[in-house]
């Protein structure tokens, strides 16, 4: 390994444009947000050191054998967030061991551009993503409280029109195509600032040209061996000490660096993409997890587990393996109802993956007649599992062979939760409750990640249809301090009951279509409208523990009742298990 005089930013943006300077197929995908990039460019332009960068001189003969992908230049974090694959390329070219997000900072600030989703809005909302440039305010004056100097920001177009008065915006990637001197000044004086800042603000561009062009910032030690164990062994002990680099990504890497056939990261990064689809939130860790469960290996995220023949397994099973992880999160979500804000361990889904992929079992597990023992006994375990805490904390790994093992000594049959159950006791995991437990359960709060479960375990009747929601019986929006005045309750009642209102009694699970209709209604009124017969909505209200529903005046005592209704089927229901 041999230390290379350093460059410029420019030299090395031109290196990567012309894809000799390439990421191999052991680097993760870049993940820095516009805060960190915004922190970097001002380090830059301080001056301070930012890091010697490893590459990996390959060889002409040995550049074909490997895949190669290119630096993100135009980021969306939806649409566009990994790194382009390159073409096969058989001639000389450098690849980033360490350093790629560094990297990517620069190639996004000056070549490209970025789309971040905003707050508050839904991922499929096509104005959630606007896409916005680096900019740097050039009368931006020095914020003491963050420790920068410069004003840097990420900016859309339409946040560059409305800019106030007070800032001159420039666009990073505009310093690129830029001459020193006479043409600086030329900008800036169409900017029609007062002189005190006109020269505050030919400084600050005088500063970002001479750090993109002149200083010499890129430096950088370059190994020249051909043998990938070794190359690997440098990514790794590189690249597994402090958190910049995890331990999945880590993990990924090997898996990707040992695949044959199949493009490892395409297929894990397309599964993750496929998952969330569904509405889960699945990463790479999991993918990662699953193919280890699946593939009857060590489930631990050990570097020794993913060695090649490991990896060779892994690489076989791919495709049943990919098949029985999106069924499981088609019954999650279609048929059990579950979405990425109600599933609180994942992990709880591997033995439920690991049965389908082991049974084979396609589509007709969602639906047909035949497998509606098998969609109880699973939907009856997850949940168990899900409201009992402590179950997937620590010590998974350790559980997760004890069920697949589990699974695999119970034959042919039904989807084997008591067996599950069983053996989980045995290693501590017990999912029995104790009657204090029941009482937790019977005040759980609205944003409780166990509510849904909860109300799942009790009501199991209650189809996914379409989405299902956590509802409240009585609305949020009818249970204020004045309406609860106006129904005549104390001061101190009142208190109590806007602290019940979000309690699980006052809690149900509704259809999207019926939490549509519901509306902000008083669950009378709303259900005189919906039945047309007393004796509909009696056997509904007797169902969903509701009681005779009572108006506002009633709330009090409905939820003491319900809470209590509630504790009793929550007994009878683990007794009858």
């Amino acid at each position: 390994m041999t230390y290379q005089a350093p460059i410029t930013i420019q030299k090395t943006l031109e290196a990567i444009h012309r894809h000799d300077l390439v990421l191999p197929a052991i680097q993760r995908e870049f993940v820095w947000d516009h805060d960190q990039i915004c922190q970097f460019y001002d380090s830059l332009m301080q001056g301070y050191p930012f890091g010697t960068f490893l590459y990996w001189k390959v060889d002409a003969e040995n550049s074909g054998k490997f895949k190669w992908y290119d630096f993100v230049r135009n980021y969306h974090e939806k649409d566009n967030p990994h790194c382009p694959e390159l073409q096969p390329m058989h001639r000389p070219l450098t690849a980033v061991l360490d350093g790629q997000q560094r990297l990517t900072a620069l190639n996004i600030g000056l070549s490209g551009w970025a789309a971040w989703k905003l707050p508050r809005l839904w991922w499929d909302n096509p104005n959630a993503f606007p896409k916005s440039f680096l900019c740097l305010d050039l009368i931006d004056e020095p914020d003491e409280e963050k420790e920068t100097m410069y004003g840097f920001e990420f900016l859309s177009d339409e946040e560059l029109r409305r800019a106030d008065a007070s800032e001159c915006w420039f666009k990073v990637a505009d310093i690129v195509g830029m001459q020193s001197g006479p043409p600086m000044l030329e900008w800036i004086k169409s900017k029609n600032l007062p002189s005190d800042q006109e020269l505050r603000a030919y400084k600050t561009l005088d500063t970002l040209y001479h750090v993109v062009h002149t200083n010499l910032m890129v430096t950088r030690y370059e190994e020249e061996s051909q043998e990938i164990d070794k190359v690997l062994q440098i990514f790794i002990r590189t690249n597994s000490g402090g958190t910049t680099l995890s331990h999945s990504d880590l993990l990924l890497s090997v898996a990707v660096a040992q695949f044959d056939e199949l493009d490892a990261r395409r297929e894990v990064y397309g599964l993750v993409d496929d998952l969330q689809e569904r509405g889960l939130s699945l990463d790479k860790d999991f993918v990662l997890k699953s193919g280890l469960m699946l593939s009857r290996l060590p489930v631990a995220f050990k570097v020794n587990n993913f060695s090649r023949p490991n990896m060779m397994r892994l690489e076989q099973n791919w495709g049943q393996m990919r098949q029985a992880l999106m069924l499981t999160a088609r019954l999650a979500t279609e048929v059990f109802g579950f979405n990425r804000d109600n599933l609180s361990a994942r992990n709880a889904l591997l033995p439920i993956a690991y049965y389908i992929y082991k049974r084979g079992f396609g589509d007709e597990l969602l639906t047909h007649s035949s497998h509606e023992n098998d969609r109880e006994n699973i939907k009856a375990w997850l949940i168990r599992t899900l409201i009992k805490r402590g179950i997937w904390g620590s010590g998974v790994d350790t559980l997760l062979t004890t069920l697949r093992d589990a699974i695999d000594g119970h034959g042919e049959s039904a989807f084997p939760s008591e067996a599950l159950m069983r053996d989980m006791a045995k290693r501590g995991k017990s999912v029995s409750l104790e009657e204090e437990e029941i009482e937790a359960l019977a005040d759980l709060r609205y944003n409780d990640s166990r509510v849904f479960p909860m109300l799942s375990f009790l009501f199991p009747f209650v189809q996914a249809i379409d989405e299902l929601h956590v509802d409240h019986i009585f609305p949020r929006a009818k249970v204020t301090r004045r309406d609860l005045q106006s129904a005549g309750y104390s001061d101190e009642t009142i208190e109590t009951c806007l602290e019940k209102v979000n309690g699980l009694a006052n809690l149900q699970l509704l259809n999207g279509h019926e939490n549509r209709e519901k509306g902000g209604k008083l669950p009378g009124d709303w259900l005189d409208g919906k039945f047309g017969s007393e004796v509909a909505r009696q056997e509904y209200a007797n169902n969903r523990l509701l009681g005779d529903v009572p108006g506002l005046d009633g709330f009090k005592e409905f939820y003491e009742a319900r809470r209590e209704a509630l504790k009793e089927r929550i007994r009878a229901l683990v007794a009858a298990q």
